[in-house]
């Protein structure tokens, strides 16, 4: 967990608890969650085997990888729900305090900071109005007018734009992955030059480019959103090859947090999707 508990002040020797920061508790939260979350999941296929299935059941790989998720996602939400009460046991264990979860409504996931993510500095681009400290929210919308512009321009909700560049860059034009995927929507360097961009990092260049990139795909999957933001993730050939959503934990997340983050920009501008 990252956290040290063998050396202790004499008031939380007396007290029995650790006196954490801000950012530990954060990491408490989430580790105790974690544990809860993976007893779930193990219970859940503990149960699961004590039921004799028809030898005509299918048990195909799909099937198989299938009950793995909904497992693991059944075991976060109740774990994040408090309803067994492991995590918060343990946290109030070591720290006294009740274990505050998190928030599932939309407001709060457009609230979140900024993730943790490597940021070039161009020269071109200044650092005004950049802080980690402002809401997702508000670094998304500084570029409500290009966004609108150039989503209508390529006929995609302008709310699905916002909310790829969420879950991309969480609105920073300066953000460089690990894998130098570069700018608001995360270019890799192959995409922005097929997409004819000049300089990768100059807002508006880069989102004309990953709107583009994302109505070829949108209409390459026949308008299926969730395939075409797979395919933005993970490639297009891999989604090809499963014919779905590619059994990739990484793109699994993805498409969920986009997903979400759609649903909240469209409740916040009033709009509605299927």
């Amino acid at each position: 967990m990252g956290i040290t508990l063998a050396h202790t002040t004499p008031e939380v020797q007396k007290t029995g608890h650790t006196q954490l920061d801000a950012a530990k508790k954060t990491k408490l939260r989430k580790a105790v969650q974690e544990f809860e979350a993976i007893f779930v999941n193990t219970m859940l296929k503990a149960m699961k085997q004590t039921i004799q299935k028809e030898e005509s059941d299918d048990q195909s790989f799909g099937s198989d990888l299938f009950d793995d998720l909904f497992n693991i996602e059944v075991a976060k939400a109740v774990s994040k729900q408090g309803s067994f009460g492991i995590a918060e046991t343990l946290y109030k264990k070591l720290t006294g305090e009740q274990l505050r979860t998190d928030e599932s409504d939309t407001a709060s996931l457009l609230q979140v900071r900024a993730p943790k993510i490597r940021f070039a500095q161009p020269k071109s681009i200044t650092s005004t109005n950049l802080q980690s400290s402002s809401s997702l929210t508000e670094r998304v919308n500084r570029f409500h007018s290009i966004i609108e512009s150039i989503a209508e321009q390529h006929g995609v909700d302008s709310t699905l734009v916002k909310a790829v560049i969420a879950a991309e860059s969480a609105g920073n034009p300066r953000a460089l992955s690990s894998k130098q995927a570069k700018g608001l929507m995360q270019l890799i360097d192959s995409t922005a030059v097929a997409m004819g961009v000049s300089n990768v990092w100059d807002p508006e260049e880069n989102i004309k480019a990953g709107v583009k990139y994302l109505k070829i795909l949108l209409e390459q999957f026949n308008g299926d959103v969730k395939l075409a933001l797979a395919s933005y993730n993970a490639g297009p050939s891999r989604v090809e090859k499963y014919g779905t959503i590619p059994p990739i934990p990484e793109t699994q997340m993805y498409v969920s947090r986009v997903l979400k983050l759609w649903k909240a920009f469209q409740s916040m501008e009033g709009k509605n999707h299927e």
